[in-house]
């Protein structure tokens, strides 16, 4: 091989290994720079977030405030964001707006609030507050908007939290009381029966009738399918939530437990975890 067409192939060479540089560097700068757009600053988010809130625009609040969650785990003030998030998913829940977990059904003969409860997997509550319904009576060729989506509920012993899911996407984080010793079980379970104002049935006493101020259980009971000694409760002591002192139970406080029952149907998939 001659001298020219050696120097020849080493600049062709020296050329190559160039322009792979200058492309991987436009490369790396434009993907620091597509990082910089979508990782919008969380104080720019927080203000988009109430500025939407004071407008009335929920569901764009909602959206900046997982935007926050996913993009800023780290941020110190994220419990407070989680909060804000719980309160603003609900107001959503039990409101008319339409979301991706909805439709809008037309009421035909021979429907009920019940029957339409079962058909899609949520509650009769849900329905009537959604739609702001006063009564149960619902009338032939109405529209009402409808919660499709199932929920799940995740409960974690050594936090004494409750996290209501809907598939992987955490739609509140409530506070609860568990069983003192970590007696509370640990599995999988469903709920199985759903009851307002609950009569206590202690051992070897008589009923406590829910109206007593002796009654443990609170306003509301959902009990579990395996075991029907445990469930999730309201209480009459508030100031327990968060301390592990139930007899095995899950309690929340009574408004908190009475919005999860409105959301929540029989069937629901309960998950306890230490």
């Amino acid at each position: 091989m001659n001298q020219k067409v050696l120097i020849g192939i080493i600049a062709a060479i020296i050329l190559a290994v160039g322009a792979v540089v200058i492309l991987q560097h436009h490369k790396a700068a434009a993907a620091s720079k597509d990082s910089e757009e979508t990782n919008v600053p969380v104080n720019q988010l927080l203000a988009e977030a109430a500025q939407y809130e004071a407008s009335g625009d929920k569901l764009k609040a909602k959206e900046a405030y997982d935007q926050i969650i996913s993009n800023y785990p780290d941020y110190d003030n994220i419990e407070d964001v989680q909060n804000k998030l719980g309160e603003l998913n609900i107001d959503l829940i039990f409101s008319p707006a339409q979301m991706p977990q909805t439709i809008s059904y037309e009421i035909v003969p021979g429907d009920s609030l019940g029957k339409l409860a079962r058909k899609f997997k949520t509650t009769p509550q849900l329905i009537k507050r959604a739609n702001g319904l006063k009564s149960d009576v619902i009338r032939t060729g109405e529209t009402l908007r409808i919660w499709t989506a199932p929920f799940n509920i995740l409960v974690n012993k050594s936090q004494n939290v409750l996290f209501l899911k809907s598939g992987e996407e955490v739609f509140k984080i409530y506070h609860v009381s568990t069983g003192k010793d970590n007696i509370t079980p640990v599995g999988t379970f469903k709920i199985a029966t759903k009851i307002e104002n609950p009569v206590w049935f202690r051992n070897g006493g008589a009923p406590i009738p829910s109206e007593s101020p002796d009654n443990p259980l609170g306003s509301r009971w959902m009990g579990f399918d395996t075991d029907t000694h445990y469930g999730i409760h309201g209480t009459i002591h508030p100031e327990s939530i968060g301390q592990q002192v139930t007899e095995g139970c899950v309690r929340l406080k009574n408004s908190d437990v009475e919005e999860l029952f409105d959301i929540v149907p029989v069937g629901t998939e309960v998950v306890i975890q230490n």
